[in-house]
């Protein structure tokens, strides 16, 4: 299989990064006489989710429309679900923060929401990403994938699941909620990484060979990963 393009790594790499903080949040680990401590791992799946699903709205969206056949239908589709995504990360924080209208559900359906909400996400972003792949150039690819990157830095850190999402109303509503989210998460002590570089192109095989650093195929083993979560969160 030949080496990813520099997008493709960066979105698999991603959802990689998402699944393993999903498995950290949702454990839920108790930490007494810090309260606030065990509540970071969901801070951080959180910001990383709401900033990855921005930043896909923000630079992806309209490269779709443009350069993909029935991108428009692609970019509909991809849209339901990130919505369904949003939802399921807004209830994740309403029931974290001791909303009312949360207090008397289970964690265990809050975060199984999540956990099928993020698997059909991923399946349509792979989908526009692939599609993204079969029409543009290697060099387009690697500038989206850094465009993706600096979008994700100044993208909002919660989900707003019914803000504008596209168009110039959604360019607007980033940057409103961005700085709205900044100032809250400084006020509440909010733990928000700064999202990673996307990773650089493996050497191809000749390289692998000069430089005698063969590679196995770590994106293959890291797509089969999250195709079977994906199974698992399917209903069956």
């Amino acid at each position: 299989m030949d080496t990813l393009d520099v997008l493709r790594s960066s979105v698999l790499h991603t959802h990689e990064s998402l699944a393993q903080r999903y498995d950290e949040a949702s454990a839920m680990l108790s930490t007494p006489g810090q309260p606030r401590k065990g509540l970071e791992p969901i801070d951080t799946f959180l910001s990383i989710a709401s900033k990855h699903l921005s930043a896909v709205d923000a630079v992806l969206l309209a490269q779709v429309r443009k350069h993909v056949p029935q991108g428009a239908q692609l970019v509909h589709d991809y849209l339901h679900a990130a919505r369904e995504l949003e939802l399921a990360l807004a209830h994740v924080k309403a029931r974290e923060y001791g909303s009312v209208f949360q207090a008397g559900r289970a964690w265990s359906s809050v975060w199984g929401d999540v956990e099928h909400a993020l698997a059909e996400h991923r399946h349509h972003e792979f989908v526009l990403v692939e599609m993204l792949a079969a029409h543009l150039t290697r060099a387009e690819l690697d500038e989206l994938a850094e465009r993706l990157h600096q979008a994700e830095k100044g993208a909002p850190s919660r989900p707003h699941p019914y803000a504008p999402h596209t168009g110039l109303s959604g360019r607007l509503a980033r940057r409103v909620l961005h700085a709205a989210d900044s100032f809250w998460d400084a006020a509440e002590g909010r733990m928000v990484p700064e999202p990673e570089r996307p990773p650089h192109k493996d050497p191809g095989l000749f390289a692998q060979y000069l430089l005698a650093d063969p590679r196995f195929d770590e994106e293959e083993v890291a797509r089969q990963r999250l195709e079977a979560r994906e199974r698992r969160a399917r209903p069956a």
